[in-house]
């Protein structure tokens, strides 16, 4: 998928809600462990519920991975679905892979060629060798962390070295890489106060923004101070949405969430034309 494509479907749905399908086994409603694929059934639910809202959905692969072989094929058949069922959304692998050479170019292959996302989230702590492979796949997105939500953050991130934040030398670097046109970026949520540096740097690029919801992001500071003309906003809420309720009633739950978060982007984007 193209970013003029994501963003044709942003403005078709009035939306730009990323779902984050981390499926926990205990947290799950009860009745769809008696199937004989809990995770994948409780997607396709959540997926069938909210399709018409979101504009991405974001496996976080530790919470398959977990499960071991299961929980791969799970994965499997989540991204089959949303390929075959609705090949217009956007799909995120939230892998955080990052290593050098021939390493990174098998991670993409994994996530591009085999279970066909289109894109994939990397550290770059190991600089450009171990980014520049997943940026070589064309209309193939690479989702680079930026500055993330976590408390851990302060610990380098922002670190000041030579008078400029670690965050900001890394966002300025990756713009020098081999294809960086495919880069997009995570910034959390509960980051809002620097959006506004960051868009100097990478004025035109896509920003996934994690923390929103259950982290106490607020949505309307992020949109404030990171979205561009482009919105170049991809809000993600996982949690929030997906737990909703343990009962039977769980999908309709999630799509009402969803619904009050689209509503309320949907508000944004009419302010902001």
């Amino acid at each position: 998928m193209t970013t003029q494509q994501l963003h044709e479907q942003i403005l078709l749905k009035k939306s730009f809600l990323c779902i984050g399908l981390d499926v926990d086994l205990t947290k799950i409603p009860e009745h769809l462990l008696e199937t004989e694929d809990p995770i994948f059934e409780f997607n396709k639910e959540i997926i069938d519920a909210t399709h018409d809202l979101a504009i991405a959905y974001k496996p976080n692969t530790a919470f398959y991975e977990a499960y071991g072989i299961k929980g791969w094929l799970s994965l499997q058949k989540t991204i089959n679905y949303i390929n075959e069922k609705h090949p217009d959304i956007f799909t995120i692998a939230d892998a955080k892979r990052g290593d050098i050479g021939n390493t990174s170019s098998m991670y993409a292959k994994a996530f591009f060629e085999d279970l066909k996302f289109d894109s994939v989230t990397v550290a770059p702590y190991m600089g450009k060798d171990s980014i520049e492979p997943f940026l070589a796949f064309e209309n193939k997105h690479t989702i680079m962390l930026a500055l993330t939500s976590n408390e851990g953050a302060f610990d380098f991130q922002t670190l000041i070295t030579n008078g400029t934040e670690l965050y900001k030398q890394v966002l300025e670097t990756s713009k020098t890489w081999k294809n960086s046109e495919n880069l997009m970026y995570v910034v959390g949520a509960t980051k809002a106060e620097y959006f506004t540096e960051i868009r100097k740097i990478v004025p035109d690029s896509f920003l996934l923004v994690p923390g929103v919801g259950a982290q106490g992001g607020s949505l309307s500071e992020v949109c404030k101070y990171g979205m561009n003309d482009n919105v170049g906003l991809l809000i993600n809420s996982s949690r929030a949405i997906i737990y909703a309720s343990k009962g039977t009633d769980f999908a309709e739950k999630a799509r009402e969430e969803a619904l009050k978060m689209q509503q309320e982007m949907e508000v944004i984007m009419k302010l902001k034309a």
